[in-house]
């Protein structure tokens, strides 16, 4: 149990610092550029992870998930990292991570279409209201005055980005359940490094790269999409699935930290403000229903 939790921790560290160094890489290549070298590091790093387990990722089955493995890529890592990292070309990579918070509200109103069985109760959806009502705080000084500011769209990218991430996680339930996380990654980003590549073909010749944006490439290829993905499966198989969505509410304040120790963001009372209401917003989304009869353990569970 104890180093279920240190995997949650060290996973919020992480994925808590992703947002610093997607702020850092985008300095010197275009978003596109960016999503293609953490699909292409993230795929190698969890090959070597089923080489070294000697295991495949082609197990039974794998043919008929094909598609599905490729929405995944689509809405669960090449939309929602373009969308990031261009965020981050205007707002701080605090406020972008806030924002990503916002992912499980976004959740549970698709939800109530997608999974109809397994809706969220009238207090989960009281939780969506009041997380919303932090996003708005958020968005709030941007619209007033002058509403298409950079700021703004890049605010509005990373909210689509969440949105994003929260179909993919209904797809995954809907059309993947049982399907080892580790193989839906490897798949996720093997379909995502070509379809990045088609993106950011117009660009990368204009790439100049630094050891800092070098450095923020392997953290995010091999740290943020690899290692990340290898401490959640461990952790999913030692604290539960409910235990490990409270990563959710730990993600925010790590970035918080590194952006304002790092990059010296500047840190508002309007994002201190909008991030207590968003995570108090999602804690309520994420209230397990009340157990039935009827009811197995597994839809209990978080949508």
């Amino acid at each position: 149990m104890r180093r279920g939790y240190l995997a949650l921790f060290t996973l919020a560290l992480i994925w808590g610092a992703s947002f610093l160094f997607i702020k850092l890489a985008v300095r010197d290549m275009s978003p596109a550029t960016l999503v293609l070298s953490r699909a292409v590091f993230g795929a190698v790093t969890l090959g070597l992870i089923f080489a070294v387990r000697r295991q495949t990722p082609f197990p039974t089955g794998t043919r008929a998930r094909l598609l599905p493995f490729l929405a995944m890529a689509i809405l669960g890592s090449l939309l929602p990292w373009v969308a990031i990292a261009f965020g981050e070309l205007s707002i701080s990579s605090a406020l972008a991570s806030i924002l990503n918070a916002t992912t499980p509200l976004w959740t549970a109103v698709f939800a109530y279409w997608v999974t109809p069985a397994e809706r969220p109760s009238a207090l989960n959806y009281l939780g969506v209201a009041i997380g919303f009502l932090g996003t708005g705080i958020l968005i709030a000084p941007d619209l007033i005055g002058q509403p298409l500011r950079a700021t703004t769209i890049g605010t509005l990218a990373v909210a689509a980005a969440a949105a994003s991430y929260a179909v993919a996680a209904l797809l995954q339930r809907r059309r993947l359940r049982g399907v080892s996380p580790l193989q839906v990654g490897f798949w996720q980003l093997a379909f995502t490094t070509p379809l990045a590549l088609a993106l950011a073909a117009p660009t990368i010749g204009a790439t100049h790269l630094g050891p800092t944006s070098i450095a923020a490439m392997l953290f995010l290829g091999v740290g943020g999409s690899g290692i990340a993905y290898l401490l959640y499966y461990f952790m999913m198989n030692t604290l539960g699935a409910t235990r490990a969505t409270t990563v959710t509410f730990l993600l925010p304040v790590t970035a918080v930290f590194w952006g304002a120790t790092l990059l010296h963001e500047s840190i508002t009372i309007p994002i201190l403000a909008g991030m207590a209401v968003i995570l108090l917003g999602v804690f309520l989304t994420s209230r397990p229903r009340r157990a039935k009869a009827s009811v197995t353990a597994e839809d209990r569970g978080v949508a």
